[in-house]
Formats: structure tokens, C-alpha cells, sequence
């Protein structure tokens, strides 16, 4: 006979679970509420020993929906919408803020151990059908969204003109998927802040952009795009392109994959490009300098890839700050410099990453968790 593993003195529902314990199923309490008419006060009762307990750890793993929606935030699924909710929820309290970053810190175990894939299986259509009824009953009872604030910020400020500006911060580790109001789309890498008008002028399209992003540019011939960065604008008409322009890093690169468009210094008109498709520009010494796209894999970003082509290892490394969101400290010198080429998906973790360069360059690394940092020698 098969042992049973019976969650002796154990009520927490999620724990049970995750454990692969045995107990008596009562998830269909969840339909019973979200289904029949509820009063304002619910009165659950039932002899003792009768599982109550247990039924509310169920009915509180369900209805907190906290979970669910931070590691859409962590995968970089989240709406602009969701990200503001998080931003708002995680600045009500410290207690918030504290249980976002415990949330990152879980949801980054979860993807070294493989737990992740399991647990998107274990998300069923039933569950999203109840979630759906139960939204509509939200006036009854009140939901806790839960979300991670000191990762981003979703703001609104004014400019010289009185425009209203949406303000976009993408934090580390995650990429970002929005419309613009005149119909182009555009993805934000980690790390990026993009400012951008609710509503655009009839005769200019003009955003300003501090980090990574494609644009797919809605064409409009009597209304220009604009892209201001620290470095140089972009004027386009209609087409597709990616802009790096991190101010920290003091780069620019544009690299053009559909249509035209013109690069520009914009304190000195005699520093401008053209581009034609499948050539880009980058900025050195002051000059612009165009190349042919040898590459498109290091533009995969979007799909959460990090692909990188005889690129220093210090390089890389300033690359996975970003997009781990922690400090990497290399002590060893002769490694540098080394040149390297490779491509990862960003979710498999830090340290799947950092095993793959390892095939390649010769390091050991220790990892500080209290402070987050990697010490590499």
C-alpha cells in the first residue's frame, strides 16, 4: 500500500501543496461564495476539528491575488495599469515594500530551482474563471493587490508646454510592452526611463527615452516621430528601430531594421546620419559612425534573451546588473578584457548565466546575499 504523506499540525494551504501533502479537498467552498449571493458578513461554521482553518488558509491563497501578479510583474508581463497599482500598493507601507522585495528574492529561487515552469502549469482555466466572477463582487469584498514598488515608477509631469507627460521606469530584470496614444508600440529594456505625452500634438510625435527600446513607429508623414536621448535625436516617419542610450554608460547606438531615419546632434546640426535598413550608427569620440548589422540576435532582448556577440567580459557583466538588479565585482584582471559570444534567456538566473561564461573563461565567483553583490576572481 502507498504511504500517505498526512500534513500532521499543518493548516497552511499553500504549504500542503507545495509539499504534496494529502488533504480533503474544499475548493469548492470558492464557487459556492463567488457563485451564490453574498451578503456583506459570510458566517462560515462547523463543528471543531471540521477543517476551518484550513478552508480560510484556502480561501486566503485564492482571494489574495498578491502572488499572482508580482511574478507577472517579475517576468515582465505586468500592464502599465498593474505596474501602477504595484508602485501605489508598495508605497502604502514599509510592511509592503518588505514583502516585495521577499517576493523577488522567492521568485529568484524559484527560477534556479525549474519550480517556475511547474508552477505556471499548476495555474488552470478554473482558477482564472474564478478570479474573473470574483472581480465582480469586488465591492464586497476587499482584494489586496500586492505589488513591487521600489522597482519602478509610473508618473505624470508637465513640460514647458503644459502637456501632460506619462513617465515610464522599467526596473532591473524586467522589459516592458506599451502603445503609444498614436498607435506605435514600443519595448522598454531594463533599466529604461521613457517620457511620453497622453496625447500627441497634431504636427510632432516627440518622446524622450534614457535607456534601451524598439520602436515600431505608426507611419504619419505630416507628424514626424521623434526619439530625444542624452546624446542624439531620432526623427523617423514610419518605421522599425532600436535605440541604445543609457546616460549612465554615456552609449548611443541606433540600429535600423525597416524604413529610414535620421540621427542628429542636437546642439550641432553637422552631426547627423541617415540610415538606410540594416545599418546602424554609434557614437565615438563625437562622430557618428555607421556600420552594417552583422548581428540581429542581440536585438532579441524583447523575447527575454540576452544574446551578446565579442563582447568584454566586464561588459557583460555591467549588462546582468542591469538585468539581475545587483552589484558584480570583478577582481580579476586578465579576464576583463576577454571577448566573449553567447546567448541565454534571462529567465533561467543569474547563476545559469554565470556557468555559461564559465565554459569559456576560467573564474570562480561567491555571491554576498545580504548585500547583493557577486565577487568574481
Amino acid at each position: 500500500m502507498k504511504n500517505l504523506n498526512i500534513p500532521v499540525g499543518i493548516s497552511d494551504f499553500e504549504r500542503i501543496r507545495e509539499l504534496d501533502y494529502y488533504y480533503v479537498d474544499k475548493t469548492g467552498l470558492i464557487k459556492t461564495l463567488l457563485r451564490g449571493e453574498m451578503d456583506q458578513v459570510t458566517l462560515i461554521t462547523r463543528p471543531r476539528r471540521f477543517g476551518k482553518t484550513m478552508a480560510m488558509s484556502m480561501l486566503n491563497s485564492f482571494l489574495d491575488i498578491r502572488k499572482d501578479l508580482l511574478y507577472r510583474f517579475f517576468e515582465g508581463h505586468a500592464s502599465v495599469e498593474e505596474m501602477k497599482s504595484i508602485k501605489e500598493w508598495t508605497e502604502a507601507s514599509e510592511e509592503n515594500s518588505k514583502l516585495l522585495r521577499r517576493e523577488r528574492k522567492l521568485f529568484n529561487a524559484i527560477i534556479l530551482s525549474g519550480r517556475l515552469k511547474r508552477m505556471e502549469r499548476q495555474t488552470t482555466k478554473k482558477k482564472n474563471y474564478f478570479v474573473r466572477e470574483f472581480l465582480k463582487i469586488a465591492s464586497v469584498v476587499v482584494i489586496t493587490v500586492g505589488v513591487t514598488a521600489a522597482l519602478f515608477s509610473v508618473g505624470k509631469d508637465k513640460d514647458d508646454v503644459n502637456v501632460a507627460m506619462q513617465t515610464i521606469t522599467v526596473p532591473a530584470g524586467q522589459r516592458v510592452n506599451l502603445d503609444l496614444p498614436d498607435g506605435s508600440n514600443v519595448w522598454l529594456n531594463a533599466g529604461t526611463r521613457m517620457q511620453y505625452p497622453v496625447s500627441f500634438m497634431k504636427d510632432k510625435r516627440e518622446v524622450i527615452l534614457d535607456g534601451e527600446a524598439y520602436f515600431e513607429v505608426a507611419r504619419n508623414e505630416k507628424c514626424p516621430f521623434v526619439v530625444r536621448t542624452h546624446a542624439m535625436d531620432i526623427e523617423v516617419l514610419g518605421t522599425k528601430f532600436n535605440v541604445e542610450a543609457y546616460s549612465k554608460k554615456a552609449v548611443f547606438e541606433a540600429s535600423l531594421m525597416q524604413g529610414k531615419i535620421r540621427v542628429k546632434s542636437p546642439h550641432n546640426e553637422k552631426t547627423a546620419v541617415v540610415l538606410l535598413p540594416n545599418y546602424k550608427t554609434t557614437l565615438k569620440d563625437g562622430r557618428l559612425v555607421v556600420h552594417k548589422i552583422d548581428d540581429y540576435n542581440v536585438y532579441r532582448w524583447k523575447e527575454g534573451l540576452y544574446c551578446f556577440k565579442s563582447k568584454p567580459f566586464t561588459q557583460i557583466m555591467e549588462d546582468l546588473e542591469r538585468y539581475y538588479d545587483l552589484k558584480i565585482q570583478v577582481d580579476k584582471k586578465s579576464i576583463e578584457s576577454v571577448a566573449l559570444t553567447g546567448k541565454f534567456r534571462i529567465s533561467d538566473g543569474l547563476d545559469y548565466a554565470l556557468r555559461v561564461l564559465q565554459k569559456d573563461v576560467s573564474f570562480t565567483y561567491r555571491r554576498d546575499k545580504d548585500n547583493d553583490v557577486i565577487y568574481i576572481k
